[in-house]
């Protein structure tokens, strides 16, 4: 982080850390639930375990002791990711078995799916600082991204791997686990070196712990700005290389950073075009099948369109269960440019299904409200968040409710400072 050379890393370079471990070292003064976590130095981590000798065990802690490998893997594997990192600390063996990836067992039982963690953070002078929040247990951890430095980033996640985008430098990609500090950097990518706007997607299989990744690249044709270059660009892991099988001129509408795999489709969001601000942005959500990437689809992407069902200021994509859900600001009828509330919808045949509305009062308690915002999702649990306050709202689809998250410890310093984010999933045993 910081001044690193990133650069100095080939397009296949990998690096991998032993897992971090943490202890809590001080209590939130706002809220009683938050704890902060620093790395514990390696000399420390390994506790050696007793003698038997000088202490009888207990029945339970004997029982324990006594599972083979691959069943103590199974029980400290149904842990929150905190919970087994705790664990990891009660003796050299539960180290051990924490800190491998014998996490990683059998594809046919896989471990069960954890609470995604929200990811805030905010540029600072010289550094990024950031803290994750766990819903499950509403404290926040104090976490040392990998690979983020000062910049623009835009991200995606699925089943523990985050991939992020340098937006600012040359468009690099990073892959990783940002519970293990497992990354990967990727250097050379396809198609223009510098385009206009760019999206990232993943897709991680929790079975076979293999996933896809898809590239989507948009640049401007001509000076008017109704003509616009769309590539896709999918990362074959087993060749490490990058198949580009489609590319597109698009007519009277722009490409741009939102886009996500759900069900084996990538779906990019675009926006309308007009010639110097004359036709209103309007957005829309178009699809590619990455069932057969090698085949090119008989119809254009502009004819798999599917508009959002009213004016919408800026929209995000999330893939929840394999379902599309969009969450999207709504603007006002005579200034489609200023938002007046927040919308969830789920794409239900080629129709938008309103799913629901954000109450007001938790739209007036983020304050100012920008246009542009910050929001993320996975399993049941979409995060919303304002770029110009640390402020974080959830929304379990589930259960249906509405929820503020534990006061950030995040802190507004100057009135232009921007907080941004993202959700991912907490695993120990994907790697990349």
């Amino acid at each position: 982080m910081g001044n690193r050379k990133w650069d100095r890393y080939g397009p296949s370079t990998y690096r991998a850390t032993p897992i971090p471990y943490y202890r809590p070292i001080a209590d939130d003064p706002y809220h009683s639930s938050f704890i902060s976590y620093h790395p514990v130095p390696y000399h420390q981590q390994i506790v050696e375990e007793k003698d038997a000798s000088h202490s009888e065990p207990s029945s339970s802690v004997s029982f324990i002791t006594n599972l083979p490998d691959d069943m103590l893997v199974k029980v400290l594997s149904y842990l929150p990711v905190a919970s087994a990192i705790r664990a990891s600390l009660v003796c050299k063996r539960w180290f051990e078995v924490v800190r491998s990836f014998s996490w990683r067992g059998s594809t046919d039982d896989p471990t069960p799916p954890q609470k995604p963690w929200y990811f805030m953070f905010t540029c600072g002078n010289r550094s990024v600082a950031g803290f994750a929040y766990d819903a499950s247990y509403r404290k926040w951890h104090g976490l040392d991204f990998p690979c983020i430095e000062k910049g623009m980033w835009s991200f995606s996640s699925s089943n523990g791997l985050v991939g992020l985008i340098d937006i600012e430098n040359g468009y690099r990609i990073f892959l990783c686990n940002p519970i293990t500090k497992d990354w990967r950097a990727f250097t050379k990518l396809p198609g223009v070196t510098s385009p206009d706007y760019c999206a990232i997607a993943l897709s991680a299989d929790r079975r076979s712990n293999k996933y896809k990744m898809a590239l989507v690249k948009c640049f401007q044709v001509h000076v008017d700005l109704y003509e616009w270059d769309l590539s896709i660009h999918l990362y074959q892991p087993d060749t490490d290389s990058w198949l580009s099988p489609y590319s597109e001129v698009l007519v009277g509408s722009r490409g741009g950073d939102e886009c996500v795999i759900c069900d084996g489709v990538l779906y990019y969001l675009i926006s309308t075009a007009g010639i110097l601000g004359a036709v209103e942005p309007r957005h829309a959500v178009v699809c590619f099948d990455l069932s057969n990437p090698n085949h090119r689809p008989k119809e254009r992407l502009v004819d798999t369109m599917v508009r959002v069902p009213c004016a919408l200021t800026c929209a995000r994509l999330m893939n929840l269960q394999e379902k599309l859900v969009m969450v999207g600001g709504i603007g006002k009828v005579d200034r489609p440019g200023v938002v007046k509330g927040i919308g969830i919808w789920e794409l239900c045949k080629k129709e938008w299904k309103e799913m629901t509305r954000m109450p007001q009062k938790f739209f007036q308690g983020f304050g100012e409200f920008d246009e542009f915002f910050a929001s993320n999702g996975s399993g049941d649990l979409i995060y919303i968040q304002s770029y110009g306050s640390p402020a974080l709202l959830t929304y379990d689809i589930s259960q249906k409710i509405w929820k503020w998250a534990s006061k950030s410890p995040l802190h507004k310093k100057f009135p232009l400072q921007i907080f941004s984010g993202f959700c991912f999933e907490p695993r120990l045993e994907i790697g990349v």
